[in-house]
C-alpha cells in the first residue's frame, strides 16, 4: 500500500513554547517522544518510509500567538535534498510585514510548494479580504492553499475563525485556486466542508486529525467526492496508533478500492506531481 501524507509537523525545540510542548505531549505521548528523537532530515525520512509514506507535506507554521514559530526557511532547509519531503510555506498576514513578497520568496526561493493557513490561530475569518492578496498570488503562482478549520482544543485557538463557510467566498472569487479543507470543518462542520468540497471543482477535503474509522459517520456520503478527499497525519498528533495505522484504517473501510486509493494517494499526487 502506497500513500502521501498531506500533513506533517516539524520543529525545534525553541520553536514551540512549553506550553506548546507539554499540549503536544499529551495528545500523544508516543508519538511525541519518538518526533522529538528523529526530528532531522535523514532520521523522518527514514521513518516515513518505514511507515509506507511515499511522499510527505512538511509544515512551516508562523502562529506565535498561540506560542509557534516554525519557519519558512527550517521548512524549507530541512526538505532540501529530498525529494519526497515537501515544504509548505506559513504566511500570517497579521504578522509578516509583507505577506505577498513572504510568500513568493518562499516559493521561488525556498522551494516551497504550496501554503498552510491558520485562521483560528492567526484571528482572522479566511475570507477577510486582509488574506486576498495572498490568495491572489497562490493563485498566480499556482500553488495549493491549505486552511486549517474546524474545532480545536488547542491553548490561545479562537474557533469562531475555523468554520468553513468562509471559504465559499474564497473558492468563488478564486476560480482557478486549489483549497483544503484541513480536519474536514473538523467537530461543528463536517456537513459545510462536504457540501463546499461537492459543489467547488477545486475545493478538496483534507482529513487529518480525524480518527479515520469514523469518517463514513462524518462523511455518509464520502464517495461522491472520492476524487476530492485527501489523507494526512497531523503528524505527531496523529490519532492512534501513528501514520501507517491511519492509512490502514482508512483502506479498510467499506469503500471502492478506486476511492481508497484516490484518498491515500492519487488525489494528493494530481495537487503535488502531476499540475499542469
Amino acid at each position: 500500500m502506497r500513500f502521501i501524507d498531506f500533513h506533517v509537523h516539524i520543529n525545534r525545540p525553541e520553536h514551540w513554547t512549553p506550553i506548546v510542548h507539554e499540549f503536544v505531549k499529551r495528545l500523544n505521548e508516543k508519538m511525541y517522544d519518538l518526533s522529538q528523537q528523529i526530528m532531522e532530515p535523514q532520521l523522518l525520512a527514514h521513518y516515513l518510509s518505514e511507515q509506507g509514506v511515499e511522499a510527505a507535506v512538511l509544515l512551516a507554521q508562523v502562529t506565535p500567538a498561540v506560542g509557534l514559530h516554525v519557519p519558512n526557511d527550517y521548512v524549507a532547509e530541512f526538505c532540501r535534498g529530498h525529494e519526497n519531503l515537501i515544504p509548505f510555506a506559513s504566511v500570517n498576514p497579521n504578522v509578516a510585514s509583507d505577506p505577498v513578497r513572504e510568500l513568493e520568496r518562499a516559493v521561488k526561493d525556498l522551494g516551497c510548494r504550496g501554503l498552510k493557513l491558520y485562521p483560528p490561530y492567526e484571528y482572522y475569518y479566511p475570507n477577510d479580504p486582509l488574506v486576498y492578496p495572498l490568495y491572489a498570488k497562490a493563485q498566480e503562482l499556482r500553488i495549493p492553499v491549505m486552511i486549517h478549520t474546524g474545532s480545536s482544543v488547542f491553548p490561545g485557538s479562537r474557533l469562531k475563525y475555523g468554520d468553513p463557510i468562509f471559504l465559499d467566498d474564497v473558492a468563488v472569487d478564486f476560480p482557478d485556486l486549489d483549497l483544503l479543507i484541513v480536519h474536514g470543518g473538523r467537530g461543528f462542520w463536517y456537513d459545510r466542508a462536504f457540501f463546499l468540497a461537492q459543489i467547488h471543482s477545486r475545493v478538496y477535503l483534507e482529513i487529518s486529525g480525524l480518527p479515520p474509522q469514523r469518517l463514513l459517520q462524518y462523511f455518509p456520503n464520502l464517495e461522491r467526492i472520492a476524487h476530492k478527499v485527501i489523507f494526512g497525519s497531523d503528524w505527531p498528533s496523529a490519532q492512534g496508533g501513528g501514520i501507517r495505522a491511519n492509512a490502514e484504517a482508512v483502506a479498510a473501510l467499506p469503500l471502492k478500492s478506486e476511492t481508497i486509493e484516490g484518498i491515500l494517494y492519487h488525489n494528493a499526487r494530481r495537487l503535488l506531481f502531476d499540475r499542469p
